[in-house]
């Protein structure tokens, strides 16, 4: 075929999809395609995939159909989680013409020249998981104020709900002196934040080659790379993603506590506050253990913002067991919640368990949580009305304003002043807007620190 002239992505999940999604397009880049809207029309369309909910298997399948409404002789290449799990199945969907797996996404440009628009399946190519066993470095740029930087991929856990292990692979890291230099590199760029990214970056360190049957000790662990991140220059501010409470140890939250750059923002996953549901998920810790972890950071950083991630409607899940999950995050002193409802997903040990709860039950649920979140929300918010912090200031939807977060995650609106984005000023919070932002004064006074 005739070499494409235009390249069109779409990116479904997590933040560490979007770092690798930027990557792969600046390979595209390099071999002298033109990166262009998704809604302009375009030679080629790469859809990155996300698998962790149902409801991104049926969006994979709404985005080949928009692409294709955008230009009809387009060819479809999808990658991503989904891709690996389900690769015969994407490519039964009328107009997918790739499906890359896990160890291929990043080689997609071997496979283009070999692309024929032709009726019928799509062409799959994705091995197995265990193939996927390098560390790809990716970071995300162009798209937003802040990049997405991956320091870590994969995951050696085996929680009984998720399938990010037989998407991705085991755990493995990048090197402290490789993720340094592209933070230096994205410094370069004019970017000012850095957010790290991983499926368990609470784990960097893993991925060493394993000689004659030994695996060697881990060269770094993460509060050795936020150590050696906190000395770079040009980023002035570091956010961490997300972190399980077990690996949030003490050390690294009082680093966070006195560091230059890292903010006081933490993103730990609880998923429930029922020991007898974690024990059933195979998570690693109990609630014992991820209240003295919130308590550590609020005794070190009081105005630290706290992020929770919570499944609501696992098997087994009793009306009393959902609401020890209820009281307990009412009593924690938390920011805000990220709420999912569990579904069944196919291979896992708990699509197989017993007592499944009705959807109509789990969705129930996830209102009552999502009405917390937001009462916690909104709390946190009022704490620090007409107080001054510091945000980096983002374009906003709306042309009139423009956006931003405080370091510690309070989003805000102010009037737009076009010459402040991308920059970090000094704000006064004032009201909770309808949007459930904070309206803000920009001072004209130099940002703090």
């Amino acid at each position: 075929m005739a070499t494409p002239k235009s390249v069109a992505f779409y990116t479904l999940g997590c933040k560490l999809n979007y770092s690798e999604t930027s990557a792969i397009g600046r390979s595209f880049e390099d071999k002298g395609y033109r990166e262009v809207k998704f809604e302009e029309g375009a030679d080629i369309y790469v859809i990155n995939t996300c698998s962790v909910t149902d409801f991104a298997d049926r969006k994979c399948r709404k985005v080949v159909r928009q692409a294709l409404r955008a230009a009809p002789q387009a060819f479809v290449v999808v990658i991503g989680c989904y891709a690996q799990l389900k690769p015969e199945e994407i490519a039964e969907i009328p107009g997918v013409d790739l499906v890359l797996g896990a160890a291929e996404k990043f080689r997609i440009l071997d496979f283009i020249d070999d692309l024929s628009k032709a009726p019928g399946k799509g062409m799959v190519v994705a091995g197995e998981v265990t193939e996927a066993k390098d560390f790809i470095n990716a970071f995300s740029f162009g798209d937003r104020t802040r990049s997405f930087l991956k320091v870590q991929d994969g995951c050696n856990y085996k929680c009984s709900f998720c399938t990010i292990p037989q998407a991705r692979g085991k755990s493995r890291s990048n090197t402290v002196e490789s993720v340094v230099a592209n933070a230096v590199e994205i410094a370069e760029r004019g970017v000012k934040e850095i957010v790290l990214t991983g499926v368990n970056i609470g784990d960097f360190g893993n991925g060493t080659e394993v000689i004659e049957g030994v695996k060697p000790k881990k060269e770094a662990l993460f509060i050795d790379l936020v150590k050696a991140l906190d000395k770079v220059e040009g980023i002035s501010r570091f956010r961490i993603s997300s972190i399980e409470p077990n690996l949030c140890t003490d050390e690294i939250i009082r680093f966070v506590a006195n560091s230059e750059r890292f903010v006081p923002h933490f993103h730990m996953p609880l998923q429930s506050g029922s020991d007898k549901i974690l024990k059933a998920m195979r998570r690693r810790y109990n609630r014992d253990l991820y209240q003295q972890r919130v308590k550590e950071i609020r005794k070190v950083m009081p105005h630290c913002c706290i992020g929770v991630d919570v499944i609501v409607g696992f098997p087994g899940e009793t009306e009393a067991d959902f609401l020890e999950t209820y009281e307990f995050l009412n009593q924690l002193d938390i920011s805000y919640l990220h709420v999912f409802t569990y579904s069944e997903r196919a291979n896992t040990p708990a699509a197989e368990m017993e007592n499944p709860v009705p959807m109509a039950e789990r969705r129930r649920r996830n209102e009552m949580l999502r009405i917390l979140s937001e009462k916690k929300r909104q709390h946190f918010y009022r704490q620090y009305q007409g107080q001054f912090r510091e945000v980096l200031f983002e374009v906003h939807k709306n042309s009139e304003l423009m956006s931003g977060f405080t370091d510690n995650y309070i989003k805000i609106e102010a009037p737009l002043q076009p010459e402040m984005i991308n920059t970090i000023g000094t704000v006064q919070l004032m009201n909770i807007t309808d949007g459930g932002h904070v309206s803000a004064n920009v001072m004209e006074i130099p940002a703090i620190g």
